[in-house]
């Protein structure tokens, strides 16, 4: 036994390690993602067995991700950490220094992309710490978030010479818009953004494709954009947004580019966590714990050393593992990592493992598989009905958030977790039995209607437009683009109803986008790009329908809180004088 370790194997035997889980990785058994045994993971309250990644025979067959390249792309990785390095190959790049080791400390204080790096690839079996969902993974990190040049993110998204060659990017970053943001396809950068994920995802690593892994964000209750926070008018007096959730995912463009591979999080569990943002676009939901004191986060690696990263010397008794303790005396790892920053990467690394199981697999292939091997977590979830008082002043009820559904194709769906929580060992068990998944890939040219329709305010009725689609094509999804006139949006749910009459909610109503309050100059959404994935499996021929619904005919108050406590403010958003107006919209499928 190696003498460094020699206090750590005494200190285990008090919480319940065996000596074989030490031998391997010594806080492997409290790491519940890869195996939940209903252990605490160093917080106060344990979670519920069973609710994990479901890894157990992947690891036992020894498939972790050999020969499958994963890009960090994130605030920086520490390469050099003893339970990274072996799994680090050439390529990595620091875009402030212009050096091969991807961290800045100033840049980089919390050692986040560290941490997510420790999800996906950490080495197995090597006597330290931790392991990764896919622990012979092949590394490279980027710190890209800390210098956003635009040659940067060529080079850390698949057109740089070290990552040609990568079959996962893992984008555990995001953004949550308080404004409406146009998704221009007639913009130069924008469609050269969209051209080379296209491309990347189709060709990269000699024709098999590599996947964009995102996080869906962490607005459900409130979120940040800029300078600020926003929170629902009810925050302070305890509410909740009437349980919806403040950022729908579907609210930053970014998350509606079908080349990203959208990722919700979910607790030790199997429910949703309080932060994560939701909608269509979730793929699927990945583990991520909620904060480490009072419940489970993630156990992964950290910045090295207790003067950095989230496990400092400053930091004993906010969690089991932190402060120089006797299990960790070095802070090498934390304990309380967590959201939708670490549903990504678990989804990530359990991404690399399918891969490594079957080199021929496309990274579409692998994408399907995720979907059709989802497990239905949380099966009882009811969705969130919310109640209003129409323009005739009767209580009524709107359906915002649907429970678990299942479309005409017999796909399930829930948009707090996509087609379901990831589960490894049924993806590899089916990616061992098959070299394709799906036939080739079409994406149909935008159908478009330009029939103006109006939106009356505080009304089931809603507006409603029909665009019939002629392509006999299957889908996987479906992406709209939408202008409409409305001078109050979180009033609004967006619905598109398919064919085969599934309905999906693309965007959820009391949600943040302030718009016109604060700049008068917004009338509404202006070619807003959302995403569905809920239509997976159906045929797209025949007529879709958009509905808007306005859900709100009251004064409604969204507060802006700054850092400064003392500097906090209402903004009213006072109720649309004229009814809204669905101006255009237009539908593409991408499917076979």
């Amino acid at each position: 036994m190696n003498l460094k370790y020699s206090k750590l194997a005494l200190a285990m035997v008090g919480i319940g390690l065996t000596s074989a889980s030490y031998a391997s990785d010594p806080l492997y058994s409290q790491q519940w993602h890869l195996n939940n045994t209903g252990q605490n993971a160093f917080s106060q309250s344990s979670g519920t067995a069973g609710n994990d990644l479901n890894t157990q025979l992947t690891q036992a067959f020894g498939i972790a991700g050999v020969g499958i390249k994963v890009a960090v792309i994130d605030t920086g990785v520490q390469i050099d950490h003893p339970d990274l390095a072996a799994n680090v190959v050439p390529g990595s790049q620091n875009f402030i220094s212009d050096s091969a080791f991807p961290v800045d400390y100033p840049e980089d204080p919390n050692g986040h992309g560290t941490a997510v790096a420790g999800l996906i690839g950490a080495v197995g079996h090597n006597g330290e710490g931790v392991r990764g969902v896919a622990s012979n993974t092949s590394l490279l990190g980027f710190n890209w978030l800390s210098e956003q040049t635009f040659e940067g993110w060529l080079i850390s998204h698949g057109k740089g010479a070290a990552t040609q060659d990568v079959r996962v990017f893992n984008q555990s970053y995001g953004f949550s818009p308080i404004d409406p943001i146009k998704a221009d396809f007639d913009d130069p950068q924008f469609n050269f953004e969209i051209g080379v994920m296209s491309d990347v995802s189709d060709n990269a690593a000699w024709g098999r494709g590599a996947l964009f892994v995102k996080s869906a964000g962490n607005g459900y209750r409130y979120f940040r954009s800029g300078g600020f926070f926003v929170l629902p008018g009810d925050f302070f007096a305890g509410g909740n947004n009437l349980g919806l959730p403040m950022h729908n995912s579907n609210q930053s463009y970014d998350n509606a580019n079908y080349y990203n591979l959208v990722t919700s999080a979910i607790t030790a569990d199997g429910t949703r966590t309080s932060y994560s943002s939701v909608g269509a676009n979730v793929w699927v939901a990945a583990p991520a714990g909620e904060f480490g004191t009072n419940s489970p986060a993630m156990v992964t690696t950290d910045l090295m050393g207790c003067d950095a990263g989230m496990n400092t010397a400053a930091g004993l008794g906010s969690n089991g593992l932190h402060g120089g303790t006797e299990l960790d005396p070095d802070c090498n790892y934390t304990s309380t990592m967590n959201g939708t920053s670490s549903a990504a990467p678990n989804t990530s690394g359990a991404i690399a493992a399918i891969m490594s199981t079957n080199h021929a697999l496309t990274a579409r292939d692998v994408r399907a598989l995720l979907a059709e091997t989802a497990s239905k977590t949380d099966a009882q979830n009811p969705g969130v009905s919310l109640d209003f008082v129409n323009n005739k002043g009767e209580l009524v009820s709107y359906q915002a958030v649907d429970p678990w559904t299942t479309n005409a194709a017999g796909v399930d769906f829930h948009s707090f977790y996509g087609f379901g929580a990831v589960d490894l060992d049924k993806a590899m068990s089916r990616a061992r039995m098959t070299n394709s998944v799906l036939p080739p890939q079409v994406i149909t040219p935008w159908a478009s209607s330009d029939l103006a329709v109006e939106v009356p305010d505080a009304s089931l009725v809603g507006g409603e437009s029909s665009i019939a689609f002629s392509d006999d094509v299957t889908v996987e999804s479906v992406q709209v683009q939408l202008t409409l006139d409305h001078a109050r949006l979180p009033d609004l749910a967006i619905e598109l109803i398919s064919p085969a009459g599934t309905r999906s909610v693309l965007q959820t109503p009391r949600n943040g986008l302030v718009g016109q309050s604060l700049d008068a100059s917004i009338t509404g959404f202006d070619q807003q790009l959302l995403l569905s994935n809920q239509f997976y499996g159906e045929k797209a021929k025949g007529e879709w329908t958009l509905r808007a619904i306005d859900t709100n005919g009251e004064e409604q108050f969204t507060f802006i809180a700054y850092f400064n406590s003392s500097n906090v403010f209402f903004v009213p958003l006072n109720n649309n004088k004229e009814p809204g107006v669905i101006k255009n919209w237009s539908l593409r499928v991408i499917g076979h």
